[in-house]
């Protein structure tokens, strides 16, 4: 795959967004993208630009509020196909380490 992003898409209210948040993660399913959530938002692969900013469109109209915010920082690497884990390999080699903290 060879765009990477991370997608946060977030009622603005005041009570628990987790219901919300499911609901634009779920939206997810109906596009060919892998993606993982995390704390901060969802990381989501594709194999083009389009198919990322449909699968975040749709998440984002999946939110039923007032007001979403919607936050989508995207890296199309154009000069070879990776994948998000490789990122996450080669700063783990740097380290000598999993870029990892448990508390």
């Amino acid at each position: 795959m060879t765009v990477v992003a991370l997608l946060s898409v977030a009622p603005v209210i005041e009570d628990s967004m987790a219901g919300e948040v499911a609901k634009a993660v779920d939206a997810l399913d109906e596009f060919d993208v892998s993606y993982e959530t995390n704390p901060m938002g969802t990381i989501i692969e594709a194999e083009s630009v389009g198919e990322l900013f449909a699968a975040a469109q749709a998440a984002h109209e999946a939110v039923d509020a007032d007001r979403v915010s919607t936050f989508l920082k995207v890296d199309d690497k154009r000069t070879r196909a990776f994948e998000a884990d490789e990122k996450v390999a080669a700063v783990a080699d740097e380290l000598g380490r999993e870029p990892k903290r448990e508390r």
